[in-house]
């Protein structure tokens, strides 16, 4: 099965469904805000002991894949 449905969960219930790892509290986004701050997987994985390499992985490839999509982005004006 694609790593991405093993281990990104959408859950309404949890993280007000933003993508998570495998269920847990623990956001891709928070992943990716750690790797982007320099941290390495070693140091993640530590502070995240439920966590394993193929977490990290599965969020590196879902930021791939998201920013692959199409968006449109639009100006927001304000009613003065």
């Amino acid at each position: 099965m694609d790593i991405l449905l093993d281990r990104i969960t959408v859950d309404k219930n949890i993280l007000d469904g933003k993508p998570c790892i495998r269920g847990k509290r623990i956001s891709v986004q928070t992943i990716l805000e750690f790797l982007s701050a320099g941290e390495s997987h070693d140091e993640i994985l530590h502070q995240y002991p439920s966590l394993e390499e193929k977490d990290i992985q599965a969020c590196l490839k879902f930021a791939a894949k998201i920013s692959g999509l199409q968006h449109t982005i639009q100006s927001i004006a304000e009613n003065a």
